[in-house]
């Protein structure tokens, strides 16, 4: 028989002792991650989100970089190469302290930088992946359209032939990291089929306006790309892919940390509300001993467990053999939803304080209202996951 240790003391923020799934290293990565954010963004992001702009993005970047979060899941050129759970383990905590803080790791390095890393040559790997990994370049990804965006394949942007030459004319939206990127991986229309471009945005015709007026992801740059006929070497495809694939398959990768992240935002949510109940003080008792509360916060923290163990195992697969595009769907869904309704069920039991954003709870339910959204609506992955369970594509 095995000898019986006696019960560790339960920890409130993890009842189910998730910790002691992770490695010693996997915990030190965490670690940073979490040290980084406290120190260097948690201070400003509730002014950065009201204010609309992140304050000095070039040198947060920098700062990214020289952490190692930027393509950290990605081999040679500068990146560091990490596992998979550790990527999802540094989205969870950039995500705890804001979605847009891990949108701008997520495009740089799942996006932009897996593009170029799985289907560029290798000239565009060595002129631009160092430097995005360094957090000196900043990256963006131009597929979603104006009148295009669960249906990429319907995209107008259309690149031609001219001599020795491409010439990208169209219009891409809703692009994260767009007017202050260096580079854009842009997917476009030729006679081939769909193919991606490096388009440095400096390049003449190339222009990336801000999209204002957000009640989401404030603290995020999002832009148009605007194409007037950018012309650009031959040099400039990307010769790995052709067709949706390229896209999809870098869409796949965003997707997975998104699983993470949104449990960050969820779990930021939850240990507000569970301070905020113990505190405040109703008809001479915390609220934190009345039924209903208690309910609140044990829905909140049984979704929570559940998200974060998905995200877990998908790593922990990701990590082994990959992941299906149903698989990665299924902790986009579920996370996604799961995080935003705990936010909400957050937001009740901070009554009137869970609107102000001296607490982050409605910050983080903004937020998660575009991630919802993007890069795959809860429409797209529900028929993502029952092609998979049917063999029948609801959507085509």
């Amino acid at each position: 028989m095995h000898a019986q240790h006696p019960p560790r003391p339960a920890d409130p923020l993890d009842l189910l002792e998730l910790d002691t799934l992770l490695t010693p290293d996997e915990r030190a990565v965490r670690d940073s991650v979490r040290t980084f954010c406290d120190r260097r963004v948690e201070p400003h992001i509730a002014e950065w989100f009201e204010r609309g702009a992140i304050e000095d993005i070039r040198g947060l970047t920098k700062e990214l970089g020289e952490l190692g979060l930027l393509g950290m899941h990605l081999e040679g050129y500068g990146c560091a190469g990490m596992s998979a759970v550790d990527y999802g383990l540094a989205c969870l905590e950039l995500e705890a302290t804001d979605s847009g803080l891990r949108s701008l790791v997520s495009v740089q390095g799942s996006l932009a930088m897996f593009a170029i890393h799985a289907f560029g040559s290798e000239e565009q790997k060595e002129e631009w992946l160092p430097r995005l990994a360094a957090g000196t370049a900043i990256g963006c990804f131009g597929l979603t359209e104006p009148d295009s965006g669960s249906d990429p394949g319907s995209m107008r942007t259309h690149a031609r032939r001219d001599g020795a030459d491409w010439v990208l004319d169209g219009r891409k939206m809703w692009i994260t990291n767009g007017s202050v990127a260096d580079v854009a991986v842009v997917w476009a229309r030729t006679e081939d089929g769909v193919r991606g471009f490096v388009v440095p945005t400096d390049t003449p015709g190339s222009s990336a306006p801000a999209i204002k007026h957000k009640m989401s992801l404030r603290a995020s740059v999002t832009s148009e790309l605007v194409l007037d006929a950018v012309r650009l070497p031959s040099t400039a495809v990307l010769p790995g892919v052709r067709g949706l694939r390229g896209p999809l398959s870098c869409l796949n990768e965003a997707r997975y940390g998104i699983a993470w992240g949104a449990m960050g935002a969820a779990r930021s949510a939850f240990r507000t509300a569970l301070a905020y109940a113990g505190d405040r003080v109703q008809f001479d008792r915390p609220i934190s001993s009345f039924q209903l509360t208690q309910a609140k916060l044990t829905d909140m923290a049984l979704e929570l467990a559940k998200g974060t163990l998905l995200a877990f195992h998908l790593g922990r697969i990701k990590d082994d053999r990959g992941l299906r595009p149903e698989q990665v769907s299924h902790g986009k869904l579920n996370n996604t939803r799961a995080a935003l309704e705990i936010c909400r069920t957050a937001r009740t039991v901070l009554g009137a304080n869970g609107i102000s954003l001296e607490y982050p709870v409605i910050r983080h339910a903004n937020n998660l209202e575009s991630i919802l959204t993007y890069e795959g609506t809860v429409e797209m992955h529900t028929l993502m996951i029952g092609q998979a369970l049917t063999g029948q594509a609801a959507f085509r």
